[in-house]
């Protein structure tokens, strides 16, 4: 058995869905976890890690090929911290800053018949900081498969008037492990 790490990032664009018991071929970038993933998923489960699949930048000669028995999403905690923008802080240094109770001005595009396309800054800078030692793997059917919207709840109504928390914890996925039976 042959365990191979997928990336959220890569996966969230693009790769072919998959599941427990398919047959799978997966470009291997390396065969050595490099250190940057071991901060994602804490010494004892990089350990568990045979190859690093990547397939966005080039073709790659090594590959794991053969049956997928097992997959697992690995998810971490991540502390989200949110600040007041300032010119030079997030905002352009040139920027002058709206009075308090004001909002950042709108830019955008007027289309005309009183329609008009925008968006404007938050006031916020967002930092998402990784909580170190909090993988967890989570048992799932495969990678990239449809969503399905039964037994969930509704979503939340959120209150864009209020100022959020300045920090906030929550769970982000990280990526998958894959167990591949290789023949």
């Amino acid at each position: 058995m042959t365990r191979v790490w997928l990336t959220s990032w890569e996966w969230g664009c693009c790769g072919d869905a998959f599941t427990v018991g398919d047959d799978v071929d997966f470009g291997i970038r390396t065969r050595s976890p490099a250190s940057q993933l071991a901060e994602t998923l804490g010494s004892a489960l990089v350990a568990t890690v045979d190859a690093i699949e990547s397939h966005h930048e080039e073709e790659f000669a090594d590959r794991v090929r053969g049956r997928v028995t097992a997959v697992h999403a690995v998810s971490r905690e991540v502390v989200e911290r949110r600040s007041l923008r300032r010119p030079g802080n997030g905002a352009p240094p040139d920027a002058s800053m709206p009075a308090d109770g004001e909002e950042w001005p709108m830019t955008g595009r007027d289309l005309g018949n009183g329609v008009f396309v925008g968006s404007r800054p938050t006031r916020y800078m967002i930092e998402i900081v990784p909580v170190p030692d909090s993988a967890v793997l989570q048992p799932v059917l495969g990678v990239r498969l449809p969503a399905t919207h039964e037994h969930q709840p509704p979503p939340a109504a959120v209150d864009l008037t209020a100022d959020p928390p300045s920090e906030r914890r929550s769970r982000s996925l990280a990526g998958w492990l894959v167990d591949v039976d290789e023949p």
